[in-house]
């Protein structure tokens, strides 16, 4: 449920509230909006049959929340949720863009795409240190190596990183240095690594699962905000049809439909969705144009060399074209890139 507070509402009596909420073992999640504050209410509210909420000092009224997913929804909260990366705003009027190879290889080519993806415009640069393949005798990425390089190529251009989680046993060491933790879209419902992810003060980004409906894909992010982190970031990478020709489907009507749903941002990642270099272009142009907040691209300088889904990497020279024309598009739906 959510009680929606007075506008006068004290201090005092929002602690009183909150604190008899967890008295009845039940979890709190304020909300503090522009005009007004919310206390959203998770758990087994039977509990309060005998003790009506509404009589409570500061409550103007307590509504329930209709949809499966609680925290997630438009109904717990009605503005954007806007998520600090180091400075870059996600969520907000800038479309941001993340980009850099499909998996981390040496520490030289790293630094180099990154400076190059920066110069274009790029606002976080990614790279998979741990590879979740469909092969087991696949590159299965670096490691921790791999994360060390990540921070030196950060240190020295000063982007932001995004690398993907596995093992919920590597969280201490992805703290160490990830900006944002990515939840690939084949760990969508693995609720142990959910549940791990979301018991730190640190951006997931959640990529849909490849049969995943938008359904279920927001009860995963539920299980994030859930466990206490609202630093949450949707994305969607296409999805699994019957249709061969393309690496996945990309749904670009989840992207509306999962702004009306949720206050989360959502980002889509042509390169995973197509599959191949020629179409991705395209399929970010229209990304932009569907409303998405942000854009996951990879940049390759020598695709035909990369250790992972190299016919799906850009390069730096045509991810530099891509996002001029992407910041035109921006401009025709107000929005900033």
């Amino acid at each position: 449920m959510i009680i929606v507070l007075k506008p006068d509402a004290t201090d005092r009596e929002i602690e009183h509230l909150v604190k008899k909420i967890k008295e009845v073992g039940l979890t709190p999640h304020l909300s503090k909006g522009e005009e007004r504050t919310i206390v959203g209410v998770i758990g087994d509210e039977r509990v309060l049959q005998t003790q009506p909420l509404s009589a409570f000092p500061g409550v103007e009224k307590v509504l329930p929340i209709l949809s499966p997913y609680k925290l997630v929804s438009r109904e717990f909260k009605k503005e954007n949720t806007v998520i600090d990366v180091n400075g870059v705003k996600i969520g907000g009027k800038k479309i941001v863009v993340m980009a850099g190879p499909c998996s981390v290889e040496t520490n030289d080519l790293l630094t180099s795409i990154a400076r190059e993806v920066k110069e274009a415009g790029a606002s976080i640069l990614r790279g998979g240190a741990f590879k979740p393949r469909t092969s087991p005798y696949s590159f299965q990425g670096l490691g921790e190596e791999g994360l060390e390089y990540l921070t030196e190529a950060k240190k020295k251009t000063g982007l932001p990183i995004i690398t993907e989680i596995m093992d919920p046993r590597d969280m201490p060491m992805m703290m160490k240095h990830a900006d944002i933790i990515q939840i690939g879209a084949r760990n969508m419902q693995n609720f142990r690594l959910l549940a791990e992810v979301g018991a730190y003060n640190k951006p997931v980004m959640l990529k849909r699962g490849l049969s995943a409906t938008i359904k279920e894909f927001l009860l995963s992010a539920e299980y994030i905000l859930a466990a206490g982190n609202h630093q949450v970031i949707l994305c969607e990478r296409g999805i699994r049809t019957f249709e061969t020709h393309t690496r996945n489907t990309l749904d670009l009507s989840a992207v509306p439909v999962i702004k009306q749903l949720s206050h989360l941002p959502v980002i889509v990642d042509p390169s995973h969705a197509v599959g191949k270099t020629d179409w991705v272009a395209p399929m970010a142009k229209a990304a932009v144009a569907a409303g998405a907040d942000g854009l996951m691209i990879e940049v390759h300088s020598k695709p035909e060399e990369a250790f992972c889904d190299g016919e799906q990497a850009m390069l730096p020279k045509d991810f530099k074209a891509l996002m001029a024309q992407l910041r035109r598009i921006a401009a025709a739906v107000d929005r900033e890139l």
